[in-house]
């Protein structure tokens, strides 16, 4: 046997260890997805309806901003640190922020009604799902829209923190309407990004699996963004 028939060979090997471990790894970024956001609801919705918890979260500051800046900690030193982190660490942290991000999304519940949170809720889910479908399908590189959506992103967030000032309700709307378009892109990006990341996978060891945790994290926040934007036009509030 010469070198390119061996070459032949260890090549086809790769590529069936490659197809064999894509598909666990994929997996494995929606189940921690899902089960990200199945905890974060379940949270929100706990500590909405515990009043001794909602007291303390709202009418103490110094607790709410502390799990606000524990929230942003989390999530940077999660994707700093991915590398140095032991796979049962990340999960662990990303469990946590996912705890956290529940307790300070519970205010959704006071302000709007039960039923239109479910039905925002539904209509993120397909939106999600259509341009999730898309991003990992489509044959066109996006990673030239990601760089400009990110732009965006830091744009929209400079804006919010403005308007905070200004108290503007229309430049809100615009806003919150800006934010849907971003995160509908980011989610096919981020969806082809992880895609592509994964492919280069040599196995479905831990190193892999921290990269698709990280996807896992990725599609989180533009679900729950997409979630949260979404529910300021759509929702209905409260009498």
């Amino acid at each position: 046997m010469d070198y390119e028939e061996i070459a032949n060979v260890y090549s086809r090997d790769r590529e069936l260890e490659m197809s064999l471990a894509f598909p666990v790894l994929m997996r494995k970024v929606y189940l921690w997805m899902t089960l990200a956001l199945a905890i974060t609801g379940f949270t929100a919705y706990y500590v909405a309806t515990n009043e001794t918890l909602l007291t303390a979260l709202y009418t103490n500051q110094i607790l709410f901003w502390g799990l606000v800046i524990g929230e942003l900690a989390l999530v940077f030193g999660l994707s700093a640190a991915i590398n140095k982190l032991s796979l049962t660490t990340a999960t662990l942290m990303f469990v946590l922020y996912s705890v956290v991000n529940g307790a300070t999304m519970s205010f959704i519940f006071l302000v709007y009604t039960a039923s239109s949170i479910t039905s925002v809720f539904l209509i993120t889910a397909v939106t999600f799902a259509v341009m999730a479908f898309l991003g990992y399908f489509i044959k066109i590189d996006l990673t030239s829209m990601g760089k400009i959506l990110m732009m965006a992103l830091i744009g929209i967030i400079i804006a919010t923190i403005v308007n905070i000032f200004l108290k503007s309700s229309g430049m809100a709307m615009i806003l919150n309407y800006l934010g849907v378009l971003v995160f509908v892109g980011l989610t096919a990006y981020d969806s082809q990004k992880i895609k592509q990341m994964l492919l280069m996978a040599p196995d479905a060891g831990e190193g892999a699996q921290k990269i698709a945790l990280l996807g896992a994290l990725s599609l989180y926040l533009d679900f729950i963004n997409l979630f949260i934007y979404l529910l300021r036009i759509l929702g209905t509030r409260r009498d």
